[in-house]
């Protein structure tokens, strides 16, 4: 089932391992390749320094038909794995590494993600 995209994230919405995250602006199905293009620039730009964690992850599959096929015989074949993320919640932290650094490595990040996302750090009391 497709399922709904309305309404924000209640769950996982505040900074639970790391100082500062990503947080998502809209609604949006995020593919596995998506994810992982994300970290991979997170984990260049730091080089190796800070830690990083990832609070999505893409457990529901889309199906697709092939190309020029008739319509009928059946759903297609699986072609993707998403995670369902709504406005609000945490995708990315990270710890270890200072606030410019991370604030651009972040930004790295937003380009590879199909979500508008925003910037935050952790609250010091």
């Amino acid at each position: 089932m497709r399922g709904t995209m309305k309404g924000v994230a209640h769950s996982g919405t505040t900074l639970a391992f790391g100082d500062y995250g990503l947080v998502s602006d809209e609604t949006s199905w995020v593919t596995s390749r998506q994810i992982e293009a994300a970290r991979r620039a997170i984990t260049h730009y730091i080089a190796r320094g800070g830690r990083v964690w990832i609070r999505i992850f893409p457990d529901k599959p889309i199906t697709k038909k092939p190309p020029e096929v008739r319509m009928g015989s059946g759903k297609g074949d699986i072609f993707a794995y998403v995670a369902c993320v709504k406005p609000g919640r945490v995708m990315f932290e990270m710890a270890g590494v200072n606030r410019e650094m991370a604030k651009e490595a972040l930004r790295l990040a937003m380009h590879k993600l199909p979500v508008k996302s925003t910037f935050i750090e952790k609250e010091t009391k």
